[in-house]
């Protein structure tokens, strides 16, 4: 039996991406793995949080991304004995086990560096660099990022392993019940484009309201385009831009909108928009398709790993492409019924169960 510890701090402080990943993997583990023995770290601060009833659960005091995080986390997790950590958010302690698995979701920092503070740069650089020279191995969500590891820091192929993400069972074609509560609650229109995520510039939000204001001016009373999800670095960047492209009234923004809420978001939409610059994985295309919506993609990074076939690739800088795959989705009615099915059927093969039997076999190999 190994003892393996599940690092679950930072689903204190963030909802969705990578806390997803925590929260799913964890719960999937649970369900799969009744020969190790797990145990999930906290924040002390999460005096609500339950592990599974099968894992114990132990809180910690060290809060994620401190400057002092791997010398504080290795001391609080000498007691525990651990055979294997399994440093969900990649920054794994200087000790805490006798082997270390980091999950190293994408490396954008150092793709595209202008879009972080400069102390943010310096901070993510020098963690990410130690990670990767610590672990005994690293978990990663698409091939596309592996590469990045090889390339760009100079991981062997063979420290590295791909462990694709699951799509909750929530995400399916909603009830008409819940479509028509969510129409009413978020005074959702009858059509729209819609994309999903953080308000930062490597989603490229700005390209997306360019390609839109060709679209608007192609066709009289066009669909609006809602942007949902949460504020990031550079947020004010794209008010500005909805503005001087005088698109107030046809762009609507909706934030924090509850998990519940996403697949009618999602099913109403003519098209889920992600014309990232780069994504480590890109859930919005997977849940989108999940629930019965069109992709819309940039050809980047680990996007056209998680659509493959289906809806149409993008280059992100070009708004007139973008423009272009956005009026497919609103006039071809037949190309659509087909890439909806078509992403249904791509959507069921993404599992947590999966992804948790990517783990176990690292975890076992390792020990």
């Amino acid at each position: 039996m190994t003892h393996i510890g599940l690092d679950h701090r930072l689903t204190y402080y963030r909802q969705g991406g990578i806390s997803t990943y925590i929260t799913r993997l964890t719960q999937a583990l649970s369900k799969l793995d009744q020969h190790n023995r797990y145990t999930v770290l906290y924040s002390r601060k999460q005096a609500d949080f339950h592990a599974p009833s099968n894992m114990q659960a132990v809180p910690l005091w060290t809060p994620c991304h401190h400057r002092f995080e791997r010398s504080l986390l290795s001391l609080e997790l000498t007691r525990l004995r651990l055979d294997v950590l399994h440093s969900t958010d990649f920054i794994p302690p200087y000790r805490g086990a006798r082997r270390h698995v980091a999950s190293i979701h994408d490396l954008t920092f150092l793709r595209y560096p202008e879009h972080l503070t400069a102390e943010s740069r310096r901070y993510y650089n020098d963690q990410i660099e130690y990670a990767a020279r610590h672990a005994d191995h690293i978990l990663t969500i698409s091939e596309s990022s592996k590469q990045d590891l090889v390339s760009m820091l100079g991981v062997p192929e063979n420290k590295i392993t791909v462990q694709l993400l699951g799509v909750d069972p929530d995400f399916k074609i909603p009830s008409p019940e819940n479509i028509a509560y969510w129409r009413k609650t978020l005074n959702l229109p009858a059509s729209y484009w819609l994309f999903l995520g953080t308000f930062e510039p490597r989603k490229n939000i700005i390209g997306l309201l360019e390609a839109y204001k060709m679209v608007s001016a192609r066709m009289e009373n066009a669909p609006p385009l809602l942007l949902a999800g949460t504020r990031g670095w550079m947020y004010e960047e794209t008010l500005n831009r909805i503005k001087t492209l005088n698109l107030e009234k046809q762009v609507q923004l909706i934030e924090h909108a509850p998990l519940t809420a996403l697949p009618t978001l999602y099913h109403q939409s003519l098209a889920i928009v992600t014309p990232s610059f780069y994504e480590g994985f890109g859930l919005p295309a997977l849940e989108g398709m999940a629930c019965g919506t069109v992709p819309i993609v940039s050809n980047r990074s680990s996007l056209p790993e998680v659509v493959g076939d289906v809806g149409i690739q993008v280059e992100p800088e070009n708004s007139e492409q973008i423009a272009q795959a956005m009026l497919k989705a609103y006039h071809d009615h037949s190309w659509r019924a087909r890439q909806v099915e078509a992403g249904l059927q791509r959507a069921s093969t993404f599992t947590w169960e999966k992804t948790a039997r990517v783990a176990i076999k690292v975890y076992e190999a390792i020990a």
